[in-house]
């Protein structure tokens, strides 16, 4: 997949969404959850012959809610499903930020050279 195709899956549940953070700019942040934020945080390469064979990059995606939302959430599984992804799914709740976070974590191997 590319960083594209992933960019324009998690848009496609049609919240606000970002890569890592919403930029510090007025106008860019959303007012309040629902929002989806996503990452590539670190790498899981598959090893052989002295090199990085295969350049597995996990992705996280997070999505944000003021209530456990169960249908955003299977809006987002179905998304992932979609393009076959595995993932992972947690759910918790941010008590300073009053809002809870459902993180889908897979792993991807990006083909247009963006790397964790």
């Amino acid at each position: 997949m590319t960083h594209e195709e992933i960019s324009a899956m998690i848009a496609g549940i049609g919240l606000p969404c970002a890569y890592d953070r919403f930029k510090d700019k007025p106008g860019q942040h959303p007012k309040g959850p629902p929002f989806i934020c996503f990452l590539y945080p670190q790498r899981n390469d598959f090893m052989a012959d002295d090199t990085s064979y295969v350049k597995i990059t996990e992705l996280v995606i997070e999505l944000y809610t003021d209530t456990p939302d169960f249908d955003l959430e299977a809006q987002m599984e179905a998304a992932l499903e979609a393009v076959d992804l595995p993932y992972d799914q947690e759910r918790r709740y941010i008590a300073a930020e009053r809002m809870y976070q459902s993180t889908y974590t897979t792993e991807v191997i990006l083909t247009d050279g963006q790397q964790g």
